[in-house]
């Protein structure tokens, strides 16, 4: 018998919020701030997890901590007979891309790259044209990050890091898991 989701109501919508801002807060500081009991929280967690709506915890990392120092975005342009899962198939094999999508426009696909200079940049961009389905790449470097606040460049959460307390939820937020 299939398992059917339960509703995603207000609460649960707090619940989420809650953790996106602290992913290490406690079940009973959740519950203290949307006003029902740890215990009621723990549920709804494990609910919206069995539901796939949590889908993981993660840690935000500033890259320059892991040596990743030079970003870019990499647009790749493929022959026809590229389908996204032969696409997704290589990127997987590149631990310094760490986002990758199919987009509109002109290009095949977007590329998020991290490396620890300009020479390893582009050493990987090599790599990613050796591929025979992909017939071109224009890259971009990041120069800045026009919000610095933002997980992609590395930010700490705004709220303070708080230590975990009794029942916490742990905290991961990174774009791979290669540095």
């Amino acid at each position: 018998m299939p398992h059917k989701a339960a509703p995603f109501d207000a609460l649960d919508r707090k619940i989420v919020a809650a953790l996106m801002e602290n992913g290490r807060a406690s079940f009973a500081e959740i519950g203290a701030a949307v006003g029902l009991s740890s215990t009621a929280i723990k549920r709804r967690v494990d609910r919206l997890r069995a539901d796939d709506v949590i889908t993981g915890f993660t840690a935000t990392v500033r890259p320059a901590a892991l040596g990743w120092l030079t970003e870019a975005y990499v647009e790749v342009y493929c022959d026809s007979a590229a389908p996204p899962r032969r696409l997704a198939e290589v990127v997987r094999n590149h631990p310094e891309i760490t986002a990758a999508m199919t987009v509109t426009g002109g290009a095949d696909a977007l590329l998020h790259v991290r490396a620890t200079d300009v020479e390893h940049f582009e050493e990987v961009l090599e790599r990613i044209r050796t591929e025979p389905f992909i017939r071109k790449t224009i890259s971009f470097m990041v120069l800045s990050h026009l919000l610095p606040d933002s997980p992609e460049a590395g930010a700490r959460q705004p709220s303070p890091a708080h230590e975990p307390r009794g029942e916490s939820l742990p905290t991961q937020r990174t774009g791979h898991n290669r540095p």
